[in-house]
């Protein structure tokens, strides 16, 4: 009985992210283990005349796994630059440090034939960031994370239904509902992929910019080591207040 047990422990031991995709994972990285996730992705939109280019790095996310296997806690920092261009003139140019994110993932089911694996994310933005980039209140959430292995060690089908406070250019504060779906393929055994939807679905909000937005994209995923990963991603905006491209790269790494 040995052989199988370690090879059930080397299975869990293969890391599992939460990035590229928007979809993160409906699993928790385990008592006792550290996780950390950074990477950087381009934004470009077009919009009314206006050219607007952002850049967000390191989009660190430290995920420490404490107490059970089925809690974790959630640290994330990220720094953003944007510029907007009209008529190739500069009319906008901030940075500075996004407010703090913090939280924690409860792993709550195992997949058990039809019913998904799932886990909660309780999580909050608080104001920690530069003051052009800040919120300036502590804005509350939470993120319902669901995955199935339909075909296993192939294919994985996964969703997220998030529902967090948010505040618009007015610092009118309203709440912004996402909704992703993502299907996953193992290509080999280091090589992976995903392709995937998401949405925000804003309500109560006042500014006019504020609207729904769809989103498209894909990625690879590729494990130097078990514990050690690599990803890159590209995605398309499919209405007209979503950003039109984006592209990012990224990391991984468990403890």
């Amino acid at each position: 009985m040995e052989p199988p047990k370690k090879e059930e422990e080397e299975e869990q031991d293969v890391i599992v992210t939460d990035r590229p995709d928007f979809t993160e994972a409906s699993s928790t990285v385990g008592r006792g283990r550290t996780q950390l996730e950074a990477g950087y992705t381009y934004y470009r939109d077009n919009f009314n005349g206006t050219k607007r280019v952002d850049h967000t790095y390191p989009e660190i996310l430290l995920r420490l796994g404490l107490f059970a296997d089925w809690f974790e806690l959630r640290l994330g920092q990220n720094y953003s630059r944007s510029k907007s261009k009209m008529l190739e003139q500069e009319i906008e140019s901030i940075g500075g440090l996004d407010d703090f994110y913090l939280g924690t993932k409860l792993a709550l089911t195992e997949q058990k034939t039809f019913l998904p694996e799932v886990a909660l994310v309780l999580q909050a933005k608080i104001p920690t960031g530069a003051k052009a980039l800040t919120a300036n209140r502590v804005l509350p959430g939470f993120n319902l994370l669901y995955g199935w292995d339909v075909i296993p060690d192939f294919l994985s089908f996964g969703g997220s239904t998030q529902l967090n406070r948010a505040v618009d250019d007015e610092q009118h504060s309203y709440m912004e509902m996402a909704q992703s779906f993502t299907i996953g393929y193992t290509i080999t055994e280091k090589l992976g992929a995903y392709t995937e939807w998401f949405a925000f679905f804003p309500s109560g909000a006042i500014s006019a910019d504020v609207t729904p937005q769809h989103y498209f994209d894909g990625g690879f995923t590729y494990k130097v080591t078990p514990n050690f990963q690599l990803d890159i991603r590209v995605g398309y905006g499919l209405n007209e207040h979503a950003d039109d491209f984006f592209a990012g790269a990224g990391f991984a790494v468990k403890y």
